[in-house]
């Protein structure tokens, strides 16, 4: 009897110890959620209660855990930086496989472009460089501050060179009369030509006929693409165009064309009629005459290519056809004494040494110059490419635009919906 009873309290302790075991374990391993910024308990009366405009919330001790213990130590520093994870290595860089050209995005800029070369660079790397990691040269008269080449070189996937223009490749050459320079400028600015009293403008197209190519650190490259300040690239770009180019047997390229401003250029054609007639051996067979004049060369049209966006071979810049052809129009003057353009200049060049076939419009690259927009006609690649242009801002079709002068020269079909695009 005495040893049952002795029994059954045996078994009512084990009960309240065990039951008292189950109570603190439970009661440490679980914490009391709180209301964040309160160290209310969630399950406390006040939580009913909003807390009303004079009546401030309590604020949690300095230097206290956070209330919910189960946010993640990432999650935690975030909030203590007031911002999102958005930390620099978090995404592999997106690079195609495969062999590299030996090229370079080349651009002539100044300090003072940096917030739109920027914007270019963006645009360039978000659609095409980031897959393929090339290069970029910048070339200015005067030396890049670190601020420049700081920015430059963080938005850039591939390496970045930054040089300066030699002085004599920026400058009046000795053969220039300057006075009779000033006078030419002083009357185009009485005729609102546009850049007409720009020396500064005179010295970069001259540069970028006939020297850039040339510069010490150009001469490591054989391809180049040229970009401006504030452009913009509106569709993806999957393929790598510098291996098109070589793989194709292309030499130079465009995506928008037009007339050239008569007032600018009076005499350059003369200049080119006595280049064509001293070297002919330098004019190619089966080349583009036919964008370049309605009557056999008899005179210029004023179709140029519009050189701020170039894909082009620099071992056909460097060749004797193409510095013998500068070398004439630069001492006739015309840059100085006139208001000749890089695009023209390059554009006669590329027509008149090159086979026509040699010459590439690509229309899959769509890009915007103030104030032209180059967008690809049809609704497909549109899609396909991811691109954001509006197709009624396309330049390509309408009357100013050479373009369909090249479709015809070249027997090419325009595009499906070229007719939707027209005046």
């Amino acid at each position: 009897m005495a040893s049952g009873s002795t029994r059954y309290i045996r078994y009512i302790l084990f009960a309240f110890f065990a039951l008292g075991a189950l109570y603190f374990l439970t009661s440490s391993s679980i914490p009391t959620a709180t209301l964040p910024g309160t160290g209310n308990p969630l399950n406390s009366p006040q939580d009913t209660k909003r807390p009303t405009s004079d009546a401030p919330r309590p604020l949690p001790p300095s230097g206290a855990p956070s209330p919910i213990s189960s946010v993640s130590p990432a999650a935690a520093a975030a909030s203590q930086s007031a911002t999102t994870p958005n930390t620099p290595t978090g995404l592999p860089p997106a690079t195609v496989a495969g062999e590299r050209m030996n090229a370079t995005f080349v651009t002539l800029a100044r300090n003072t472009d940096l917030w739109e070369i920027a914007k270019s660079i963006r645009q360039v790397e978000d659609r095409f460089n980031r897959k393929f990691n090339y290069d970029w040269v910048f070339l200015n008269d005067k030396p890049f501050d670190e601020t420049f080449k700081k920015v430059t070189s963080s938005l850039i996937s591939g390496k970045t060179h930054y040089g300066v223009i030699p002085t004599e490749h920026w400058s009046f050459p000795e053969f220039i009369d300057q006075d009779k320079a000033r006078k030419v400028r002083e009357d185009m600015a009485e005729r609102k030509i546009i850049y007409g009293d720009s020396i500064s403008y005179r010295h970069m197209c001259r540069f970028e006929s006939g020297f850039f190519f040339r510069h010490p650190l150009m001469n490591q490259f054989e391809w180049y693409w040229r970009v401006e300040p504030s452009v913009e690239l509106y569709c993806d770009i999957n393929y790598d165009t510098f291996k098109y180019m070589q793989d194709h047997g292309k030499k130079y390229s465009f995506v928008l064309s037009l007339y050239e401003y008569v007032e600018t250029i009076p005499t350059l054609w003369d200049s080119v009629k006595g280049y064509m007639k001293k070297h002919p051996e330098h004019i190619a067979q089966g080349n583009s005459m036919g964008f370049l004049s309605d009557n056999n060369g008899d005179t210029y049209n004023h179709c140029h290519f519009w050189s701020n966006f170039e894909i082009g071979n620099l071992n056909w810049l460097r060749s004797k056809a193409y510095l013998d052809y500068f070398e004439t129009l630069d001492k006739d003057g015309g840059f100085f004494y006139e208001r000749w353009g890089d695009a023209p200049v390059h554009s006669i060049a590329a027509a008149l040494l090159l086979k026509k076939e040699e010459i590439h419009f690509f229309n899959d690259i769509a890009y915007y110059h103030v104030p032209f927009t180059h967008c690809p006609t049809g609704q497909q690649m549109k899609l396909d490419l991811k691109c954001h242009c509006n197709p009624k801002d396309n330049f390509d079709w309408k009357g100013y635009s050479c373009t369909s002068r090249f479709f015809e020269l070249n027997g090419m079909t325009k595009p499906e919906g070229y007719q939707n695009e027209q005046d």
